[in-house]
């Protein structure tokens, strides 16, 4: 009778994804992955080719959580871009690690910058048809405007140096959408 397999890709990649937000990818290694899990190294590769691999599908489930935690929160207004740019900025300072991951990692497998915070439910898409309907005539340049605020405070609350409340983070993104939409 064959033994029955107790270390399961969900255990392995679970395990990868507590590490990856505890320190960091650059810490999910073979061997630390192996203790995390409670394992040898034998059941990581039987269940994947290389470290490669597994990083790719561990990156899948960073992006599927980053859009899980967008997807909790509940519009706050109606200006376009400052829902948005409030939560990934909140997201970056709440998962630095999983921000740095998704967001600053040179490779991320096939998906763009803008695909990952388009998600699924066409979220950029939404806030540049709410800016139109609001009388923007180029809603595209106002995002790629809003965008460079949003992603540089994201950055900035990465290493401290922004502190502002989510209010005054909304005041914010406010006042740069009225500038920018002119």
């Amino acid at each position: 009778m064959a033994r029955k397999e107790s270390i399961t890709k969900d255990v392995i990649l679970s395990a990868a994804f507590a590490i990856l937000e505890e320190e960091g990818i650059s810490q999910v290694t073979a061997r630390k992955l192996a203790a995390r899990a409670n394992c040898s190294t034998q059941p990581i590769f039987r269940i994947y080719r290389n470290m490669e691999e597994l990083t790719q599908e561990l990156f899948t489930r960073a992006v599927d959580f980053f859009q899980e935690y967008y997807g909790k929160f509940a519009r706050q207004t109606v200006t376009p871009f400052v829902h948005l740019g409030s939560i990934y900025i909140r997201f970056a300072a709440d998962y630095k690690r999983l921000f740095s991951f998704i967001f600053l990692s040179e490779n991320r497998f096939g998906k763009s910058m803008y695909d990952i915070i388009n998600g699924d439910a066409g979220w950029v898409g939404r806030e540049m048809q709410m800016a139109s309907g609001q009388g923007c005539k180029n809603a595209g340049e106002l995002f790629t405007k809003m965008w460079i605020i949003i992603h540089g405070a994201a950055c900035m609350s990465l290493t401290g140096d922004f502190d502002l409340s989510q209010e005054e983070t909304a005041r914010m993104l406010k006042d740069s959408y009225r500038a920018f939409k002119g």
